[in-house]
């Protein structure tokens, strides 16, 4: 069982390698088993066919994210340095995925409709994990929002396209782009209240 896993681990790490140069359209899984010295039938064996692969790859980078914010998102905190914590793992985790984020803002449209599901599903849980946090933001008074949902949906848009489009190469580090990013969350969020925001999660 453990060399099956760790099989399959090694073809997830050639195959996000693959897909993030060439695109999931532009890599066959003959070009999978030859990185890997494998046999084609053996990708088959644990993956059932290409998008297999790709569906391997987003259950796998999401497990850890959604569980980490999961926690967050139980802990015992206060609202607002729970929600900063929140958001600033959401970008330092999703960071760590910059290849596998990379395929899936490319590739996302060739999932099938069971595909499909299964990446809505992710995205509703982090949505809802989201929303909970706001929601007792709200509920202790640091903000005065109409609806969790669509403030929830900003700020995925803004982590989202933060992750699509920083570059390493650029002027700024990966810290100070998460400072700016969560900089901006938080005053979107909560309005005028600028000493609440200036500190560090706790």
């Amino acid at each position: 069982m453990h060399d099956l896993l760790k099989g399959k681990e090694k073809v997830l790490q050639v195959a996000i390698k693959l897909f993030s140069a060439k695109g999931f359209k532009g890599t066959s899984i003959r070009d999978i088993a030859q990185a890997m010295n494998m046999s084609i039938s053996n990708i088959y064996h644990y993956f059932g066919n290409k998008e297999g692969v790709l569906l391997a790859i987003l259950e796998h980078s999401s497990r850890r994210l959604i569980d980490e914010l999961r926690k967050i998102s139980e802990m015992d905190l206060d609202p607002l340095d729970r929600f900063k914590l929140l958001i600033k793992t959401h970008i330092e985790l999703s960071g760590s995925y910059k290849k596998e984020i990379k395929i899936f803002f490319l590739d996302e449209e060739h999932l099938s409709a069971e595909g499909e599901e299964i990446n809505n599903q992710i995205q509703r849980d982090i949505l809802e994990i989201h929303c909970n946090v706001l929601r007792a933001l709200n509920e202790a008074g640091y903000m005065d929002c109409k609806s969790i949902t669509i403030t929830a949906f900003n700020i995925l848009g803004t982590i989202n396209w933060y992750l699509r489009w920083y570059r390493s190469k650029g002027p700024l580090s990966a810290e100070d782009v998460t400072k700016e990013v969560v900089s901006f969350i938080l005053y979107g969020v909560l309005g005028n209240k600028k000493e609440s925001i200036i500190s560090e999660p706790r």
